[in-house]
């Protein structure tokens, strides 16, 4: 993609607390004109034999550290709820109040704030001793018991009698980030999830920050782990994740902590989801260089950190298995992995559609063209 062409497209215009962001010309180098049209086009498509049974529209970008619009399909100014695509900027707090080094925590308890794990054993051990050391008990979380994601998980739950606990939860890293950050610092734990508690409004002004944007007055609705999610035009949130690869405009504190969290997320991929996961299998194929993080109703946020770029994605029906195939497909485009990373993990560029009895019936993949090479 030439120069000219990025400087056409603006995502994020002035920083709400950093400044004009300028162009970075050098990551626009050599890569294909990939931008579609104003619509959301069909991008996935699920064949059961011969036909191809459903298809799935999605909007998506990706934007570089100078907040230039790389590639783009659909409406991209448009809010959505970002979802769990971007805990990675909720732990940013947990860093840079120095709640984490206070309690002599790690790169394991940071990647578990970044995660939507599988409620496995590592998972639930990691999150009752980080609560452990900082003194929380698991009546301080507020995000609710969940049944493990993980099946084999679940079925000894079950074989035990026991029920599962918030340790189970899938965000349980993300709670505990918040509980430590309001210890840390003094504040009530009771409420730590509402929109006007301290703990909210700090990763509120994060997200200005990091997105761009004056988030006064955004839409927002409850998590499913209780928590705000706030609506972000999707542009702005793949610029928030490619100020994550190429935190250079950032002030020194913020980017050190960015640093930080890059480097946990990607050097333990199997906390951020766990067996089977998408996330983690293309985390561990990509070998450090690409961080993913999926999130509900079909969102899903990558850092490809050599190129100091980022991506988002929505699926306009919220589908799961669109999301997985529609981000491993972006990635792809940008060359971030080779072939030979690529052939470790087939089923997340086209995943198999299994019967009941486990035969394969079809398959989920990209539309052709999609996104064009």
């Amino acid at each position: 993609m030439s120069q000219d062409h990025t400087q056409d497209h603006s995502c994020c215009g002035g920083d709400h607390h950093h400044g004009p962001s300028h162009p970075h010309g050098e990551s626009a180098e050599g890569r294909a004109d990939l931008s579609g049209p104003a619509e959301s086009p069909i991008t996935v498509e699920v064949t059961r034999g011969s036909l191809v049974e459903s298809v799935h529209r999605a909007r998506a970008c990706i934007v570089d550290a100078g907040g230039h619009v790389l590639a783009r399909w659909g409406d991209i100014d448009a809010p959505v709820y970002p979802r769990s695509a971007i805990k990675s900027l909720q732990a940013i707090p947990l860093v840079e109040s120095g709640a984490l080094d206070a309690f002599g925590l790690g790169d394991e308890e940071l990647a578990l704030a970044c995660s939507s794990h599988n409620g496995e054993a590592r998972h639930t051990e990691l999150a009752r001793s980080w609560a452990g050391r900082v003194g929380l008990r698991l009546d301080d979380y507020e995000c609710g018991a969940q049944i493990p994601y993980d099946p084999a998980t679940a079925e000894d739950l079950v074989r035990r009698g026991e029920a599962p606990t918030a340790f189970h939860n899938n965000c349980s890293g993300k709670h505990s980030g918040f509980l430590t950050t309001a210890k840390h610092k003094g504040e009530r734990l009771k409420g730590y999830v509402r929109y006007d508690h301290p703990v909210q409004q700090r990763i509120l002004g994060v997200m200005e920050q990091m997105t761009g944007q004056d988030l006064f007055g955004a839409p927002w609705g409850v998590d499913g782990c209780s928590i705000p999610t706030i609506g972000i035009p999707l542009g702005a949130i793949a610029y928030a994740m490619a100020r994550i690869a190429d935190p250079v405009d950032l002030p020194d504190a913020r980017a050190e902590a960015v640093a930080r969290i890059a480097a946990a997320w990607g050097k333990h991929p199997f906390l951020i989801g766990g067996t089977g996961t998408f996330d983690t299998a293309l985390m561990e194929a990509a070998g450090g260089a690409v961080l993913v993080k999926g999130g509900a109703e079909g969102v899903g946020c990558a850092v490809i950190l050599d190129q100091g770029i980022g991506i988002a994605l929505k699926i306009e029906d919220g589908a799961a298995r669109a999301r997985e195939v529609a981000l491993a497909a972006l990635i792809r485009s940008t060359q971030a992995l080779t072939d030979a990373q690529w052939a470790r993990v087939p089923q997340l560029l086209t995943a198999p559609l299994l019967n009941r009895a486990g035969t394969r019936v079809g398959e989920v993949r990209p539309v052709a063209g999609w996104p064009a090479a």
